[in-house]
Order: structure tokens, then C-alpha cells, then sequence
């Protein structure tokens, strides 16, 4: 409903507490995680609220945050800006990721990791940081509720940018923090109240109506993914493919320098070189393009997000990039 003024005495008082779109698309996406959603104009903003509420004035500042080693950069960044000390674990360590938790204040966990695609055991590192106290939020994106559901592992928070899979065509911003705790989600929908980063009644929308067509669009994608892995382990010019098995992106290390995974990046004609990902058009980029990138990914890393074209038109042209790189 494109409505910011609603008569008084209704059930809405005002554009920027709620209105009826984002309620559909919070209702289905709390659905699929087990939680209740609150839908944000951006995937950062979604991060910007799961923080604010976990890491408020009354958390003891000098306790840190143990945060992925290869995570979004703004995420981290984002987390940095808080002033507590970070411990950066790789998030396949769970044995790490478990000490880390002794006199931490957060635990900051994606599933998979980005860019390098690790796959924590959210179950462990949940029951590690319950024993300490220390709430845990895992930024799903990637996965998808679809993938995993953090939320039936105990995880405090799960966060997705809806920009991505969940709308899943590359034509809109919008964020969502779903919790499992009615309390701690009316926390979440009161920084978003207060703040004001409400998404736009199109946006949430379009998120929507795509949301139903996530199976079907998840499907074809992870599979043309694994063959495309498959495929990429055994080309001359590829060091190392790194893929958890499931979902829709490939991260691989080409043999060479940062500017030979710069010339396959920039040689391709199907795969568009983008930054973002999660939409029906296969995009790929070298991570380390972004300065702010963390040094722990590898400067020939081109992360692969895979669309919906054809498995063999994809292969020929990437194959293709490769070997005239």
C-alpha cells in the first residue's frame, strides 16, 4: 500500500511504524525462518539495527566481537565503528570460533562466509556461546532460509540482505532481521521505528513477489553451480575452487596474479562483471578490487554467482576468459 498517512483511529498509526506490504513480506519471511521479520530499506541497514540492539550504550565495551576472518567488508567495517576489539576466526574453525567466545559481547557469523565460502557449524558455536552468554547473529544471505535456518540452532538474530536471493533479480535494495524471540524482534522493529530506515512499499513488493519464486530459482542455480565446479576443479587455469556443496555461489583462485583474474573478470561475455550477487544473471568479480576487502582473501579470487542461463552457454564462456587470460 503506498500510503504514508493512515486515518487515526485505524490499526496504523503512521507510514514509518508499518503498513500493510511490508507486513506481507515480513509475515512470509518469518514463515520460512521461524522467527518474526522486520523488513529494512537496505541489507546494511538490517546489519546497522542487529548491532545497535545486541551492542547497545549498556554492553561492556571492552568485550569483543568475534566476526568472520574472510566477512562483508561493511559488515566488519560496520562492527569496527563500535570501538570493541574484534577477533577474526574462520568461520570452518569451530573449535576457534568456540574459545573466542569466552569474554566476547557478539558473536557475528555468515553462512556461508564472503567471499570464501566457509560453512560454520552454527549448532556448536550456539551451544559455545550460550555457556558465555553471548548472543549470536549469522547473516544468511547466502544460504537462504531455504539452505539453513539459523534460528531452529538457537541463534539470537538472522539478517538478509533481500536485495539479493530473496527478491532475486538485481532491481532493488531492502534488508530483514528476523528473530525467534517476539521481545527481541520488537526491540529490532523499535530501532527501525526510531531510525527511520523503512523500506520503500515497491521495494518490499517486488521483494515479495519474488520470494515466490525462490525454489524454483535456488534449484536450477545450485545445480548449474556444482557442475560449474566440477567443471572449474578440473580446468589448467583454476588453483583452487572452493564450494560448500550447496547453493548458488563459486569462489575460485585462478592460477596467476591479481591482474591475470582481472583479465577473465573483465573477458567474459554471458557473466556480467558486477559486484553483488543472488540475482538470474550469472555475475562475477575479483573480491580483492575493493580496497576494503580483507587481506586473508586472495588477490586471484573471483567470486562466481550463478544465474539462471544455460549450464552450457555459462561453461563456454568462462572456459573461454580463462584460457585467453
Amino acid at each position: 500500500m503506498a500510503a504514508s498517512t493512515f486515518a487515526a483511529g485505524g490499526e496504523r498509526g503512521y507510514g514509518r511504524y508499518t503498513n500493510p506490504t511490508w507486513e506481507s513480506f515480513e509475515t512470509a519471511v518469518g514463515s520460512l525462518e521461524g522467527g518474526q521479520a522486520v523488513a529494512f530499506a537496505s541489507g546494511m541497514a538490517a546489519v546497522s539495527a542487529a548491532v545497535s540492539v545486541l551492542l547497545g550504550p549498556d554492553t561492556d565495551s571492552s568485550r569483543s566481537v568475534v566476526v568472520p576472518s574472510d566477512g562483508y567488508h561493511t559488515s566488519i567495517d560496520l562492527l569496527a565503528a563500535t570501538g570493541r576489539p574484534q577477533l577474526a576466526v574462520p568461520m570452518a574453525d569451530t573449535a576457534g570460533l568456540c574459545e573466542a567466545c569466552a569474554g566476547a559481547a557478539l558473536v557475528w557469523a555468515e553462512i556461508p562466509s564472503n567471499p570464501l565460502l566457509d560453512v560454520p557449524d552454527i549448532a556448536a558455536v550456539v551451544a559455545c556461546a550460550r555457556r558465555h552468554g553471548v548472543p549470536v547473529v549469522v547473516d544468511s544471505t547466502a544460504a537462504t532460509p531455504l539452505l539453513a535456518r539459523p534460528l531452529l540452532d538457537g541463534a539470537d538474530l538472522v539478517v538478509h540482505a533481500a536485495t539479493k536471493y530473496l527478491s532475486g533479480h538485481s532491481d532493488l535494495l531492502l534488508g530483514v532481521v528476523v528473530a525467534a524471540d517476539p521481545g527481541l524482534a520488537e526491540q529490532v522493529r523499535a530501532h527501525r521505528t526510531r531510525h527511520g530506515a523503512v523500506p520503500g512499499t515497491f521495494e518490499a513488493w517486488l521483494a515479495l513477489r519474488g520470494l515466490r519464486t525462490l525454489p524454483v530459482r535456488l534449484d536450477r542455480a545450485s545445480a548449474t553451480a556444482r557442475t560449474l565446479a566440477q567443471r572449474l576443479a578440473e580446468h589448467p587455469a583454476v588453483r583452487r575452487v572452493r564450494y560448500p556443496g550447496w547453493g548458488a555461489l563459486v569462489a575460485v583462485e585462478v592460477s596467476g596474479d591479481a591482474q591475470t583474474a582481472d583479465r577473465v573478470a573483465t573477458g567474459t561475455r554471458l557473466w556480467v562483471h558486477a559486484t553483488s550477487f543472488g540475482g538470474v544473471e550469472s555475475t562475477l568479480e575479483r573480491r580483492r578490487r575493493w580496497p576494503a576487502e580483507r587481506e586473508v582473501v586472495p588477490e586471484s579470487l573471483l567470486r562466481l554467482s550463478v544465474g539462471l542461463e544455460d549450464v552450457d552457454d555459462l561453461w563456454q564462456d568462462l572456459d573461454a576468459a580463462l584460457t585467453r587470460a
